[in-house]
């Protein structure tokens, strides 16, 4: 339990102290406000869908007029988070299919990435054809330029190092199962499950249910019996999400919108 806590407060830790870099851009914050926004904003993320409520919850910690770009740095932040999912989960991902042979169609696959790079580069086109579509796209251009390449390189870091723990929380409680499954067979699965649960829209109150049917999957190559990575995923979420959730909510209750502009 002691090591669990330890995982899941170094993850966490990276996430806080993340947010608190790029939000020291515009605004430094101290640790304790950028621990007290990020867990808020993620008790009242939890009835959206892919948490799309904590870019709103965290913007009303901040003056009006500094609302938008907070909105924009916690894009970006996320937007590392999801690359490093993407990176370590496509990878292991292929070796999890080759290796074990998955019967997956590709072709269909291969066809969705196409028709989603043309749908992104239409939507691209068409914003940049109409004047405010074009000063649009110039101002997200001009404040991407903003953030310095440290910044960047820091706040994907942050998200590597992230990953790293939440993952290996699994792989830990998976050994304190005595699951007989080498290292890198576990990592990669870990990465598919993730991989798989990053990219499916759901209530983030329903993700525990969304991790659990992919795990199970993924698991059932290995022969791991299902309780057991229903128990693995159910601890996750509580130490993850449900503990620093019930945190968050006292600071949603007490909380005092900024009403200045």
């Amino acid at each position: 339990m002691i090591i669990l806590f330890v995982f899941s407060t170094l993850n966490w830790f990276f996430e806080i102290y993340k947010w608190k870099k790029l939000v020291a851009i515009t605004q430094k914050i101290s640790l304790k406000e950028s621990s007290i926004q990020c867990l808020a904003s993620l008790a009242t993320s939890l009835i959206t869908p892919n948490r799309i409520g904590e870019y709103g919850a965290k913007a009303m910690f901040f003056k009006k007029s500094l609302r938008k770009k907070i909105v924009g740095f916690n894009i970006i932040g996320n937007f590392y988070q999801l690359i490093t999912t993407l990176l370590f989960g496509i990878t292991g991902f292929t070796y999890f299919v080759f290796t074990h042979k998955v019967n997956l169609n590709f072709k269909s696959i291969f066809t969705i990435i196409i028709l989603s790079f043309i749908f992104f580069g239409c939507v691209y086109l068409a914003l940049y054809r109409f004047k405010k579509g074009k000063e649009y796209v110039t101002k997200i251009t001009t404040f991407i330029n903003t953030i310095s390449f440290s910044v960047n390189l820091k706040t994907f870091c942050f998200a590597i190092f992230r990953y790293l723990f939440f993952s290996h929380q699994f792989y830990f409680l998976l050994t304190l199962f005595s699951v007989e499954i080498n290292y890198l067979d576990a990592v990669s699965a870990i990465a598919s499950v993730y991989l798989i649960t990053s990219i499916v829209p759901m209530l983030s109150l329903l993700d525990i249910v969304l991790k659990s049917t992919v795990a199970v999957w993924v698991f059932s190559f290995f022969s791991v019996p299902a309780i057991i990575i229903l128990t693995v995923v159910s601890l996750l979420w509580f130490f993850n999400f449900a503990i620093p959730s019930l945190i968050g909510s006292y600071f949603v209750i007490t909380f005092k919108p900024k009403l200045s502009t």
